[in-house]
């Protein structure tokens, strides 16, 4: 037996992920122990999970494998600044200090850390080094159900590549092309998430909520000014506009000025119409690029099968864009795409590439991303009690049909179920549901429950069999990563007055007959529910098509802005008494809000510093 501890850390996204004999048996991110979104302090407690998930120590672990070269990050660091200097010391001298006390020294760092797990650990040798990039290409083509594949990996930057494209093949997977820093398409978006009044590392997603409000204006400015972009999707930036080389901020004020705002700061100034069209136009713009890319890929390998990795495969509407194209028959998306699914790159690229053990299955490896902690029937009514909950205890049958009808009825959701989910989406283990027909729905959720703005789309889970009913796709999106229209026959026109109206008041108009999961631009980010990997939520979801004829449920992650997906029972229950949920069902377990103890429930709405 071989067993493969995958670690990523230190940037953002800490995760552990473990393989025995190339099997992967669990994966989780820091942030959900901890309670700190992206937290990116070593992962102690994944670590400790997945060490107890495959019932090893770590001093049986057979190889330990960091998903970067530290070394290589300080060059480029070096580099940078010697390149740019005398600009940017400041950045330069607040860096330094913690690269000597502990990056650069990263083995020693990292073997003290593993040694906290298990006092027999004494082989410092087990630790290896993966790169950055080989570790998201990994983590998108050994799992993926294709025997080869071009892979291409975009985000901020890891040593020095920022967008990579590999081509795989069997248990073979090699680098063919790189672009390098301070060139990136990641920071290019993480700059507009800055000016735009968002949080950088976390705001991303909120940028492509927000652009389907305003109209790409701005696109060809960003083209012409920012970039030099080939016909090929290659790109250089004009680091004329750029801060986050050699200064504290993603932006200067040359930026500000051809854009002819400010930064927006978000305590002061609400969201408006430029900020709109500027969120549409970056959009426009990676679309535009990854287009463009995925083209040329496909004309010059003449490979069918495409795998996406890096923290920009996370950008499902791009992903919608490059699949409508069909430059490629089949496209494949790592759960994980950002560094947390570095930490099982890293672990595969080792078993495949170093230990060069060959590849037995050509399927999905990731078992639905169901990666994460389950408990026992004991362990959660020992849990229940210790918190004063009420609850019953039904059947897997009686709780489809139980909460099918609840949710019928307009009723919101806990629904934490079998193993939590591996990467940024809750995918039915730990999720949040309602009724999509309800054109209250999608308010009710932001404000009341998870406590964020009014404009975020949420996503529909459809039964896989249903998908091409409702949706203008054909094809498994299991992992919520994939955006496609809603079916024309689904959808309401809008009247003349409607297609006056512009931003945010666009949100209240009822575009379909399932409004809750219908963004504004008649999309939606789909998962597709297969019995074979989370038969209890494909169960719900039959049992409400029975009752309403519609195969559809919205699905948000269970928690509040700012709070990483629920873990625990604790978790869930407080979330539940601090949010306006009214029902909680934890494996056959029911709670009803209003059964319960009114002196727990807490404030939740200021617990967690807002994303």
């Amino acid at each position: 037996m071989t067993s493969i501890l995958g670690i990523s850390a230190f940037y953002h996204d800490s995760a552990a992920s473990l393989l025995v004999n190339g099997d992967i048996i669990a994966a989780a991110q820091e942030e959900r122990f901890s309670r700190k979104k992206h937290d990116p302090t070593y992962p102690f407690n994944a670590v400790n999970y997945v060490l107890s998930e495959g019932k090893l120590k770590l001093s049986e672990v057979d190889h330990i494998v960091f998903f970067e070269k530290p070394f290589l990050k300080f060059e480029r660091l070096l580099e940078t600044y010697m390149a740019f200097a005398p600009k940017g010391f400041k950045s330069f001298s607040l860096s330094m200090p913690i690269w000597l006390r502990e990056k650069l020294f990263q083995k020693k760092f990292l073997f003290e850390k593993l040694q906290q797990h298990d006092g027999e650990f004494k082989d410092i040798n087990k630790i290896k080094f993966s790169e950055h990039h080989y570790s998201h290409a990994a983590s998108a083509f050994y799992p993926s159900p294709f025997k080869e594949a071009v892979v291409l990996t975009l985000d901020g930057v890891g040593e020095w590549a920022t967008t990579t494209l590999a081509v795989g093949n069997e248990n073979k997977l090699e680098m063919k092309k790189e672009i390098h820093f301070p060139h990136s398409l990641g920071l290019l978006y993480s700059a507009f998430t800055y000016y735009t009044g968002f949080k950088v590392n976390s705001g991303e997603y909120k940028v492509m909520g927000l652009a389907p409000y305003g109209k790409p204006k701005y696109k060809d400015l960003i083209i012409n000014e920012l970039m030099d972009l080939k016909e090929d999707g290659s790109f250089k930036l004009n680091m004329k506009y750029f801060n986050y080389a050699t200064g504290l901020t993603m932006t200067n004020k040359s930026f500000s000025t051809l854009f002819g705002h400010p930064v927006r700061d978000p305590k002061k100034d609400l969201l408006n119409d430029f900020h709109m069209d500027i969120a549409s136009s970056v959009q426009a713009v990676i679309e535009e690029i990854v287009i463009r890319l995925t083209k040329n890929i496909a004309s010059e390998y003449k490979i069918k099968n495409l795998c996406l990795a890096g923290g920009v495969a996370l950008n499902c509407v791009a992903n919608g864009k490059i699949l409508r194209e069909k430059n490629f028959k089949n496209i494949w998306i790592q759960p994980a795409a950002g560094d947390a699914g570095g930490s099982l790159g890293a672990a595969l690229a080792y078993w495949h590439h170093e230990l060069k053990k060959p590849r037995e299955n050509f399927k999905d490896q990731m078992k639905g991303a169901y990666l994460g902690p389950k408990f026992s029937e004991h362990h959660i009514e020992d849990q229940l009690k210790k918190l004063k909950a009420k609850y019953t205890k039904k059947n897997a049958n009686e709780i489809s049909s139980i909460i099918a009808k609840e949710l019928s009825n307009n009723k919101t959701v806990g629904w934490f179920q079998g193993r939590m989910e591996f990467g940024p989406r809750a995918l039915g283990g730990r999720s949040i549901l309602a009724d999509p027909r309800s054109e209250k729905m999608q308010k009710e959720l932001n404000l009341k429950i998870k406590f964020r703005e009014s404009f975020r789309p949420f996503a529909p889970s459809v039964l896989r069999e249903e998908l091409s009913n409702w949706f203008e796709l054909n094809c498994d999106s299991p992992y919520m990563l994939l955006v496609s229209d809603i079916k024309k026959d689904k959808q309401i026109n809008m009247s003349e007055d409607d297609k006056k109206l512009f931003g945010i008041d666009k949100l209240n108009i009822k575009r379909s007959s399932i409004p809750a999961i219908t963004h504004v631009d008649y999309s939606a980010r789909i998962q597709t529910v297969h019995k074979e990997t989370n038969p209890k939520y494909y169960n719900l979801l039959n049992e409400f098509k029975k009752i309403t004829g519609c195969p559809v449920l919205v699905n948000t992650s269970f928690n509040v802005r700012g709070e990483p997906i629920v873990c625990s029972i604790e978790n869930a229950f407080n979330c539940f008494m601090g949010t306006n949920l009214d029902i909680l069902v934890i494996e056959d377990f029911i709670l009803i809000k209003n059964d319960q103890d009114k002196s727990l429930i807490n404030d939740y709405k200021n617990k967690f510093e807002l994303d």
